[in-house]
This record gives structure tokens, sequence and C-alpha cells, in this order.
């Protein structure tokens, strides 16, 4: 049965169009301010009471988030508070999950995980720190922003509380992450976890501070001081240039159709009756920067940045409004030579903050191939050039398939490695994609450096890709893969692949994204939840949810 496609979300924006966010900056500290417009839902059907926030709040997150990552080199510590009295953010909106289908919670709950955990990544990798001034009300998803950054300061004001009330209230899960940040990041003692997990009222003070759901509390009276003098000491921390020239990031320019998706070095080709898109990525064109001087001179048009956000926003819009096209098949066009060279300039230039931060937004947008729920498929065929940033797109892939050509070796297409496919680009398991495909069998890993070009035949021979069919078996062996899998369950799928794909170490994001994830999917579609007297469903109605007692 085929889904309906939801309308197209747009994840493009900028400050002068945000709705429910602040941006201010003073030096090294930024202040990001939620000031949420309570009638300005993404989608009809609900009002942003208290503060909550639905996908349109992510939205302008993600974009405010990057943009002080790419605008405000600066920028050291970004400080996340509440412009309104006595509410910092009550979380996701109830009604908002009370009329959104199944599909929509999970891409919601999915964009917004990621958002969280880039707050984590900027901090580890970037030195961007983050501290949340709780100064009001924190519930839920509210309090699940606060978790993902490096501090919580909590306003003791006697009525302020943080709160993960999602069971015994809505009957699901924390499920952007809190219910595992309170215990592998804060912590918290398992007992006093579930006490809290399962009140309704939540915990202030110096009692939120014992159980460490905090980390520190201050009087109302000396809030802001407290606030501002310990984001000075986490700026202090970080190593972003205070006399860096910021990156301007202006709109991409790119063209939606019917059927594709057109970007300047990207683009999407949709075959509706095949259930499958086409990811094409193209290597650079013409002279690129060698340089930190010619690469602060292309600003937001150098390459890897520029390929990195239309890839990102490709990605983005097809999980979205794509929901029936189960199969993406990726492919590469254009210069390897290209994809190395570009590969040397990050290498050799990965400590300059705005090529950190070019590193940073490409290992985020690779991860987010890993975390999508479609089936991924390389096609390495004539004209491609998987080679080095290039080849983790491949590595990502549920399989790879390369074209042989035997009797025509100069039109034989080659993968390359580089230096970057040896840990510039981590999963989330904290793992390089050769570190997971070889089981961290580092003799094989190895073996593999200063490879050069490989062709079909020594790719599959080094484990590099699934097949290498070669130009006569070529068509019907693609054909054949794509029409079994998109003929399979999707739901089996999804599963399938998550598991296959994180086979590595277990850490607290793995455990957001694939066990917690898992659970609050079962839990969106049970009855106890969903169903007409539901707790989801009935909540501000004033009916009392009616429940199944059978333990499943």
């Amino acid at each position: 049965m085929s889904t309906s496609t939801p309308a197209r979300v747009e994840y493009q924006t900028e400050p002068g169009s945000y709705k429910h966010l602040q941006l201010s900056f003073s030096g090294p500290v930024a202040t990001l301010a939620i000031n949420i417009d309570e009638n300005a839902g993404l989608r009809e059907g609900y009002k942003l009471k208290l503060n909550s926030y639905d996908l349109g709040v992510d939205i302008e997150l993600n974009d405010a988030i990057g943009r002080i990552r790419f605008e405000h080199p600066e920028v050291r510590c970004v400080v996340i508070t509440s412009a309104r009295d006595k509410v910092f953010c009550s979380g996701a909106n109830i009604f908002m999950l009370g009329v959104s289908s199944h599909s929509w919670k999970v891409n919601f709950c999915k964009f917004t995980n990621e958002t969280r955990n880039g707050l984590e990544d900027s901090s580890r990798y970037s030195g961007l720190k983050f501290l949340a001034a709780v100064n009001g009300a924190c519930a839920g998803g509210g309090y699940e922003l606060a978790l993902a950054c490096d501090e919580i300061i909590l306003v003791d004001d006697r009525s302020s509380a943080v709160s993960l009330p999602e069971v015994p209230l809505l009957g699901v899960l924390p499920g952007t992450g809190g219910l595992t940040r309170v215990t592998d990041k804060k912590h918290v003692r398992h007992d006093l976890a579930d006490i809290f997990c399962t009140s309704v009222e939540g915990v202030r003070g110096q009692k939120a501070k014992d159980w460490r759901l905090v980390d520190d509390i201050a009087k109302p009276a000396e809030f802001a001081r407290k606030v501002q003098a310990r984001a000075l000491e986490l700026a202090a921390l970080s190593d972003r240039p205070a006399e860096g020239r910021g990156v301007k990031l202006r709109a991409l320019q790119r063209s939606i159709e019917a059927d594709a998706l057109i970007y300047s070095h990207v683009r999407v080709e949709i075959d509706r009756a095949k259930r499958t898109a086409a990811f094409i990525v193209s290597s650079p064109r013409g002279p690129q920067p060698t340089d930190l001087a010619g690469i602060e001179a292309a600003g937001e048009q150098w390459f890897p940045l520029l390929m990195a956000r239309e890839l990102e926003d490709a990605i983005l819009q097809m999980r979205t409004s794509e929901l029936d096209i189960g199969v993406w098949l990726i492919k590469t066009e254009g210069d390897a030579a290209a994809v190395l060279a570009t590969d040397a300039v990050l290498i050799a230039h990965q400590h300059h903050w705005l090529v950190r931060e070019t590193i940073g937004l490409l290992r985020r947008t690779f991860a987010r191939l890993d975390v999508t729920s479609r089936s991924l498929f390389a096609l390495i065929d004539a004209g491609s050039c998987f080679a080095g940033s290039f080849m983790e797109l491949a590595l990502a892939c549920d399989r790879s398939y390369h074209l042989a050509l035997p009797d025509d070796a100069a039109a034989a297409p080659n993968i390359n490695l580089s230096e970057c496919n040896f840990g510039f680009y981590p999963m989330v398991t904290g793992q390089s994609r050769l570190q997971r495909r070889y089981y961290e069998d580092q003799t094989a890993i190895e073996a593999l450096r200063g490879q050069g070009a490989l062709d079909a035949d020594a790719a599959f021979a080094l484990g590099l890709v699934t097949a290498n069919p070669d130009d006569i078996d070529w068509t019907d062996e693609i054909r054949i893969a794509i029409e079994e899998r998109v003929a399979m369950s999707p739901d089996a799928l999804t599963g399938l692949e998550a598991n296959l794909r994180f086979n590595g170490p277990e850490n607290m994001f793995t455990r957001i994204f694939g066990r917690l994830t898992a659970w609050q999917n079962w839990i969106f579609q049970r009855p106890n939840a969903v169903g007409e007297k539901g707790a989801l469903k009935v909540y501000g109605k004033g009916d009392k949810a009616v429940f199944d007692w059978n333990r499943v």
C-alpha cells in the first residue's frame, strides 16, 4: 500500500526568518533564547504553548547552530536559555504528536536527535561549548535539549524544575535521548532515574543538583551573573579563533522538480515506478583553492562545504517527503583526482577552524546516511569517482556493486582511498567505516593504505565492495538486486539495516539511535499510546487513558 506523501518541508531558513528563536552575540559568548510563537506551528491543528516545539522549531535550532559554527568563529560558548518568564521549554508539542502520522513522528524524532547530538559533536570535535541556562520549568524535550549541552545551570526559585514526564503523562518514552543521557552522561543513579522518569512533577533546586540532574543551581538574583561567569569559563576551554573571519551561509541554489532535486554538485533522480532514487554526487570542477587564503576567499562556495550542505539538504528532503522511495542508489561522477586533491587540502589544513568545521559538517552528513531508514546501494560504474571522502558514501551503503571491464582497463571504474577514510569521518559508534567493515582488524585495515586506484577485481579481493559483475552481467544483476529489495517488507528492512550497520561498540549515541529509538517506534504504534483512548490521544481532553494491562 502506498503511503501518502506529506507536504514538502523546507529545511533552509535564516535568522531574519526565525519565528521561534532569538540569537545575540557578546564576544566569545552567543545566547540562543527560546521564544516560541505558539501560533506559528509548522502544520495546522495545534498551538505551540509553553515554549513547546515542533519540527519547525528544530529546523531553526539546527540552522542557528550551523550559523554559529561557520559565521561566528569568535564564539566559543553558546548559552541556551528562554526569553519567557518561568518557562524554559516544555518539550515536543503533545498535540502535534497526537495528530501526526507515525512516519512524521519518527522523522521528527530522528531530526531532533541529530540536532541534539550535533551539539555534543561540536563540543567534542570543534571546541564549541554549550551551557543550558534553565530559567523556568524544563520538561520533556526541553530538558533533553538541556542535557545535550555541556552543563546545566538551573534557577533555584522554588518553582522551576527539570522533568521527563513522558511515561506517566503520555504513555511514551523520553525519546530524544533523555532516557539515555540521564544515565550515560549525567550518571544519575538508576533507581533515582527510575523515580525521576516516572514522576510528573519533576525535581527542583538542591535536590536536582544532588541527583546530578543539573550541574549547578543559582538563586534568581545570582542566576544571570553565574551563567555569564560559567559561560566565559567554558569559552576559555575552546580554541576557536577570536579573530577568525566568518563564512556567510547563503541559501542553497537548487531546483525541486516533480521527480528530481538538482543542486550544483548533487542531484537526486526519482524513479517512482521502481520506488528508487539515484543520488549522484559530482566531483569538483575547475581549479580549487589549496591554501587557507583561497579557502577563505571561496567562502560558502568552497567545494567540500557546499557539497556537504547540498547533500545534507537532499537527504533531509528525501527522508521527509518521499516515504515510498525505499531504495537509494548512491552514485558519483567526475574526476577522482580532483576529489583526492580536495582531501589533501582537508588533511593539510585540518586544524584550521573553517576546515575543521567543514570536516565536521561532512562527518555529520555522512552519519545522516547511516541512520536513514532506506536501503542504500552504491553503484560504482563507468564515470564514477568513489575516491577518498566520496568513498565514504559507498562505505556507508548496505551493499556496493563495482563494474568490472576486463576488456577495457582504461574505461574501468576504480575506487581510491585517502587518509580521510581512516578516521576523519567516524560513525556514531566512534569507529571509522573501515573499522566497522573489518571489525577493527588493524592488519586488514593497514593493508589498505597506499593501495592506489583499485579496479573491481582488486577491490573485491580486498573486501571493499560487495560484488564485481562484468559488463555482460551488470544490468541484470543490478536490476534483480533492486527488484528483490523493493519487494521486501520496509519494516523488516529498517530493522535489518539498522542492526547490520551498527555492528561495533555500543555507546550513548548508538543507544539513542538504536535501542531507545526502536522502543519508542514500537510504543508510538501501540494502542496504549495512540489508540482511541491512548495516553497521547486523550491528553488535554479531560479523559483518562485506558490501557491494555497485558505486558508484552
